[in-house]
């Protein structure tokens, strides 16, 4: 729901949308005939993968394309690998598309060992499981987590997914929560919940906070200014400041694969059709767009926008062979006629996208150094590394400009620009430490 005042002085605030108390249970899709997952490609990787075309794999079954890579993707169906082909996702992230036909008969991988919980067991066997647990964080050797938030909540409007499982798999969350604890020694947890249900969770092994539903109180660095009273500095993110990320979804993932000794495969995710219509699914991880669409009679027109994520902060994908991913919690599907079209327009000074930024930001003026490529100026002079990417300032802005867009690319950019510069320094004072020596 959307509140904002006819004046135009105040900030309008959106509710996120909650669940009933009593959760409808998900609507089933299977997948068709196919599954694709994408699987990391990381450097030129010249030499030949171990897995071919013709390659028979079981439901729960590592694929490893190069021996040498600790890259992953679990199958979530049993069948045989029909192709493998480069995909190009945002920004340039290069992917290998690895796709099996599936078959009926379904067999299982060999059950996840449960007797062994530590953090190298997790990150070799459970990096690809709904929620999509980062473990990256806790495994960093300069970073030292003390406090690992778990999100029963999503971050963007219309998706219900970490709601749902904060409700229906309570004894999971707990199971995963105490894996936590002992695979990376961190023994403060916090499960952020919606504001209204905090009765009823008991000694789960975590305190329980209760957020705003206010639109977007659930990203994380506001979550650590409203729940944990800490300030995220401009160019840090919060695991500098000894706080680790993880969906509810990924934590009950991590103690059904260890109750049940077997890796779970479906997803949990919010379907939003062109009438508005919002059906939560469960589906098998790597599951193509078009089988959820067909099952609901969904037809794709020129010109229609298929928005996996959420409507501020999700991406457009262009196929509908995309696949659903581990950390896919909604698609949207906006008829032409609905879709927000992007302008060339210049700013007009209006204010809303200043009055309306949670952050703060003079986005008036940062958006000019943005239209213009001049991104260092932007981070230095206004705020560019202090944006939360909420996209407000997008959803409000009268001349249309693709204002979170420019910010996302200016971000990118500045990182990818900050890579050489990084690995100078490092080779520079490495070569001045073995002088010294």
């Amino acid at each position: 729901m959307l509140k904002k005042s006819f004046l135009g002085l105040t900030n309008f605030r959106i509710e996120y949308e909650l669940l009933p108390v009593k959760a409808p249970e998900p609507e089933k899709v299977a997948a068709s005939k196919t599954v694709t997952f994408l699987h990391p490609k990381n450097g030129d990787q010249a030499a030949s993968p171990q897995l071919q075309t013709g390659d028979r794999v079981k439901t729960g079954q590592k694929i490893a394309l190069f021996a040498d890579d600790p890259a992953y993707v679990i199958s979530s169906v049993t069948g045989t690998i029909s192709s493998m082909s480069p995909y190009s996702g945002d920004f340039g992230k290069m992917y290998s598309a690895i796709t099996i036909a599936v078959d009926e008969n379904e067999e299982l991988n060999d059950p996840f060992d449960n007797q062994t919980a530590n953090l190298e067991t997790a990150i070799a066997n459970l990096s690809f499981l709904p929620g999509n647990p980062a473990y990256s964080a806790l495994a960093a050797p300069e970073k030292t987590i003390n406090t690992i938030v778990i999100m029963g909540v999503d971050d963007d409007l219309l998706i219900g997914t970490n709601q749902y499982i904060v409700r229906s798999a309570l004894d999971d969350i707990k199971k995963g929560i105490g894996i936590l604890k002992e695979i990376s020694d961190v023994q403060r947890m916090v499960l952020v919940t919606a504001g209204e249900s905090m009765q009823g969770y008991g000694h789960i092994g975590a305190e329980v906070k209760g957020l705003d539903t206010g639109y977007p109180a659930a990203l994380p660095q506001l979550v650590l200014k409203n729940i944990l009273g800490e300030v995220v500095p401009a160019g840090r993110n919060w695991e500098d400041l000894g706080v680790c990320f993880i969906s509810a979804e990924a934590v009950a993932s991590i103690g059904k694969a260890y109750t049940d000794r077997q890796i779970p495969v479906h997803k949990i995710l919010t379907l939003v059709t062109k009438d508005g219509t919002q059906r939560l699914i469960k589906t098998t991880i790597g599951t193509p767009i078009r089988d959820i669409l067909d099952k609901y009679d969904v037809s794709i027109n020129e010109e229609d926008r298929i928005i996996f994520g959420g409507p501020m902060r999700g991406s457009a994908v262009y196929s509908l062979d995309h696949p659903v991913l581990p950390d896919t919690n909604g698609i949207v599907i906006l008829d032409r006629t609905d879709a927000a079209y992007a302008s060339d327009y210049p700013c007009i000074n209006c204010g809303d996208c200043v009055r309306a930024c949670p952050a703060q930001i003079q986005v008036h003026m940062l958006v000019r150094f943005l239209e213009a490529g001049h991104y260092e100026e932007a981070a230095d002079n206004y705020d560019l590394l202090s944006c939360i990417d909420c996209g407000i300032c997008s959803f409000v802005c009268v001349s249309r400009i693709p204002i979170f867009q420019y910010i996302k690319l200016a971000k990118y950019e500045l990182d990818r620009a900050a890579v050489p510069e990084d690995r100078e320094t490092a080779e520079t004072t490495e070569a001045a430490e073995a002088t010294d020596a």
